[in-house]
């Protein structure tokens, strides 16, 4: 029998200056990597989050402004990292906790989230390293989600920490602290809703 293949996941969430991808940048990064049980390989400690430096003439949404200030002044401040900062804090931590980079395209670590488009095409144009790190396939939860929906299902709840924290226990204290639109708390709720689809939506495979 071949042996199951276990990826490594790096669940990854965006918040960015502007839905016009060619000109947004970037305010805030978040990391957790698991493997394909959903179990981290790190403890939340490891977690990369982030405020990422905007440049001052960047321009920014009309919602952005009304709805992201703190998250603006954060990547406002002085003390904001670089992108090229950030993308070698993503790369170190990768390191440490999926192992070096491979040479075999194969063989890296899975981008995972929701809606990871957009996250993929800023990672390819503000973090390129990081990008280059990572396998030519993505696992974007919103593909079960729209499945999901269409069987007439109530949609998972990504707004109630508590129903986060029953499907990803190890979420921790973060989930409490944040909310919605905060990346790392996004990216948290990603891996809970994946944990909610595989034991309601998905099926063992049965065996002969």
């Amino acid at each position: 029998m071949p042996t199951p293949h276990s990826p490594v996941y790096v669940w990854f969430d965006t918040e960015f200056t502007s839905l016009d991808l060619e000109s947004a940048h970037l305010l805030q990064v978040a990391m957790v990597v698991t493997d394909g049980e959903l179990r981290r390989r790190g403890p939340p400690e490891s977690d990369v989050v982030t405020a990422v430096r905007l440049p001052a003439a960047a321009p920014v949404s009309p919602w952005v402004q009304q709805h992201g200030g703190a998250l603006l002044a954060a990547a406002r401040a002085d003390t904001a990292p670089t992108p090229a900062t950030v993308d070698d804090l993503l790369c170190r931590r990768l390191d440490e906790l999926a192992g070096p980079a491979s040479a075999d395209p194969a063989a890296r670590p899975i981008l995972a989230g929701n809606s990871l488009h957009n996250d993929w095409w800023l990672a390819r144009r503000r973090l390129p390293r990081f990008a280059a790190r990572l396998h030519y396939r993505h696992l974007d939860v919103t593909a079960y989600k729209l499945e999901w929906l269409r069987r007439g299902e109530p949609e998972f709840d990504k707004g109630n920490a508590a129903r986060i924290l029953e499907f990803f226990p190890d979420a921790g204290p973060a989930v409490a602290a944040h909310a919605r639109h905060d990346a790392h708390y996004d990216t948290l709720a990603s891996i809970a809703e994946l944990a909610f689809y595989r034991h309601t939506l998905l099926t063992p495979r049965r065996t002969r």
